[in-house]
């Protein structure tokens, strides 16, 4: 067998757009490594290039049949969607709930920005899809550090409490009164026989004394271990 009938006429087309797929979505995994995220350098890669993959399948895998028989007619746009689609249950992994925190949101999407950025490699539009790649990565980089700057003076300090099945939250949030600090919100959940998962929210710019306020909090017998995240 001839090298020449093993390769198709378009095997250079396809490397160059798999590679560049596989850059692209490394420069966007790599961002997410090093804020060690779950899904990260290897995972982007794997989707950008498994989709770009899967739209060199659209455009040129059933060229042949669609070339050989006239009744044959083919969707390319059929195989993408399904792959944009499809996506999701990996970036839905990646997200985690704890509490009324969320984790995840943003390399979710990161995700499933990656899997476009593939399907339009795939399909030739190398331009727009570095294009997509620059902007990504700005949004992941700057508006980061202005969210922080920003936004997240917003957010509540949230206190994770694990207290007895039988606690009485008057008890404690009689602690948070004494501090004259208030609070946001408030959400028990169950979660062993022997304990349940207390979170309280007070809202951020209130001035107290972070440490006098775990040790009030520690004395109380219902408390059993403090968890608090700013």
């Amino acid at each position: 067998m001839e090298w020449s009938s093993f390769f198709d006429d378009d095997f250079l087309t396809f490397t160059t757009r798999i590679v560049i797929a596989l850059l692209l979505a490394g420069l966007i995994g790599f961002e997410r490594e090093l804020k060690n995220h779950s899904a990260g350098f290897r995972t982007h890669i794997l989707v950008g290039v498994g989709s770009c993959l899967m739209m060199l399948l659209s455009l040129y895998g059933f060229e042949s049949y669609v070339d050989e028989f006239e009744n044959v007619r083919f969707d390319p746009a059929r195989i993408p969607s399904y792959v944009i689609s499809g996506i999701g249950f990996l970036g839905a992994g990646t997200i985690i709930v704890n509490g009324l925190t969320i984790r995840g949101l943003t390399t979710a999407a990161s995700i499933w920005t990656v899997a476009g950025i593939g399907l339009v490699v795939g399909a030739g539009m190398h331009d727009i899809a570095i294009l997509t790649t620059i902007i990504v990565l700005l949004s992941l980089v700057l508006l980061n550090k202005i969210e922080k700057e920003n936004f997240n003076k917003k957010k509540p300090y949230i206190f994770q409490l694990k207290v007895r099945p039988d606690v009485k939250l008057q008890s404690i949030t009689a602690i948070f009164d004494e501090k004259e600090l208030r609070i946001k919100g408030i959400n028990i959940k169950k979660q062993e026989q022997d304990h349940n998962k207390l979170i309280i929210e007070i809202d951020k710019g209130q001035k107290y004394n972070r440490t006098e306020l775990i040790e009030q909090l520690s004395r109380n017998e219902e408390v059993l271990q403090i968890n608090h995240k700013f």
